[in-house]
């Protein structure tokens, strides 16, 4: 077993990884380390009671907000079956918008289908073993050229090097050897499910997040991919969060690599999975630092950026950021950027800012309109249908910008689209042109 003089295992009173299943590695050490979860704890507020008091959280000290993130932790265990049910109803409720483009969140991509490895593990008959992996005898070199695949490397195999690893992360450690452990750990949580979940509950979790104010580039970015590759286990959403990686992770995006910055998007997205983290994530600072990487990112970086974004403006506070820090100006542009799959993206997110006032204006003034008509007329056939829907959202309640609409030309191609596009399209167009027709 791992020496826990040196390391940020937590206590069994303080972890917050679910108990582990009959079947599963690490059963040599679940005595040392796992104890049944305690009794969840009293139930979040309201979603309203949380927007109304985003502003509060975004003025307290980070001392506070630590205990706001930790009065979160005790709400939101890996296994707690209320987390699980909110998360899915966030789901079940997305918009109309993202219906129209099934693959919207590149994050999508990554999400692995993990029921057959689970169940494969759990349904593992192994003979208890009585004594633990002996540490000296690993090697991490052979990581590099390791075959990870289930049938190469079981979990018994596997174990070792995860605790080897964690070992290797502890604060007296080296900073080069804490490097190295990052990028190995790194490489573990990469593929499978059921590494993942290992690690999650080796205590590696706790032991990444200093890294992510690592003065060291790629200690830095070796971490914060660690986390987002364990992030797609959803056990591990809640672990993380626990262990005060949001503010970290902020740290990242602000001042990291170009690919650190991807990434701890990425992670936060991920992390937005648990509703209650929307909010938080914006009062911790992140939608400035989203909105730089929309006009300075890579492409896969913007569109890490957008959707990040999208998914964060979900709580009405999160818009209003995104609004005083300047989103509109580069969605905007954005929307000409064909061919890149960013233009659908921004489109999205600007159509979710026009929901509020504040967006709307901003929308007008930045010279969306006439960008998204240009898109009716001569975009492809899904951007199109994009900008109708931000169109919708843009004139919806506001009669001077359905004038504008007017004004700009937008009847001729709107009623070329209500010929030739696809149902939903036409559909979009109807009740858009039904909209402008009040004006006469």
């Amino acid at each position: 077993m791992v020496s826990l003089a040196g390391s940020q295992i937590l206590s069994p009173k303080q972890r917050p990884c679910a108990p582990r299943r009959p079947g599963h590695s690490m059963r040599t050490i679940r005595s040392a380390l796992l104890h049944p979860d305690s009794p969840p704890g009293p139930s979040s507020r309201p979603r309203a009671a949380a927007d109304e008091g985003d502003s509060d959280i975004e003025n307290l000290t980070d001392s506070v907000i630590d205990f706001r993130l930790s009065e979160l932790a005790a709400t939101a265990g890996p296994a707690h079956p209320a987390a699980v049910a909110k998360s899915s109803s966030a789901n079940a409720a997305a918009t109309e918008m993202l219906e129209l483009s099934r693959d919207f969140s590149d994050y999508s991509s990554f999400n692995s289908d993990i029921s057959g490895e689970l169940e494969r593990l759990a349904a593992a008959a192994a003979t208890p073993r009585s004594d633990a992996p002996d540490l000296a005898a690993v090697d991490l070199n052979d990581l590099e050229s390791m075959d990870l695949s289930a049938d190469a490397a079981p979990l018994d195999r596997v174990e070792p090097f995860v605790l080897a690893c964690v070992q290797a992360l502890g604060p007296d450690a080296a900073p080069d050897a804490r490097r190295a452990a990052a990028a190995r750990i790194r490489l573990l949580a990469k593929h499978r499910s059921d590494i993942r979940e290992l690690v999650g509950v080796s205590g590696a979790i706790p032991a990444l997040v200093p890294l992510l104010r690592s003065t060291d580039p790629v200690a830095q970015e070796n971490a914060v991919t660690a986390l987002l590759n364990l992030s797609l286990e959803e056990l591990n959403r809640s672990a993380i969060t626990a262990a005060g990686a949001i503010k970290p992770l902020v740290y990242a995006l602000r001042t990291g690599t170009a690919s650190a910055k991807q990434n701890a998007a990425c992670a936060l997205l991920s992390l937005s999975g648990i509703e209650e983290n929307r909010a938080t994530i914006g009062a911790c600072g992140a939608i400035a630092p989203l909105v730089a990487l929309l006009s300075a990112g890579s492409t896969r970086g913007k569109k890490d950026a957008l959707t990040t974004l999208y998914r964060l403006c979900s709580a009405r506070r999160n818009k209003e950021r995104a609004v005083s820090a300047g989103a509109v100006v580069p969605l905007v542009h954005l929307i000409g950027e064909r061919g890149t799959g960013t233009s659908e993206k921004a489109m999205v997110v600007l159509a979710s800012l026009a929901s509020i006032a504040e967006g709307r204006d901003a929308v007008v003034e930045a010279g969306g309109i006439p960008a998204l008509v240009e898109t009716i007329e001569d975009g492809p056939a899904r951007e199109k249908e994009f900008a109708v829907v931000a169109l919708l959202q843009l004139c919806s309640e506001c009669s001077s910008n359905r004038a504008l609409l007017v004004r700009e030309g937008a009847i001729p191609p709107l009623v070329a689209l209500s010929q030739s596009g696809s149902a939903r399209a036409k559909h979009k167009v109807y009740v858009l042109i039904l909209s402008l027709q009040m004006l006469c």
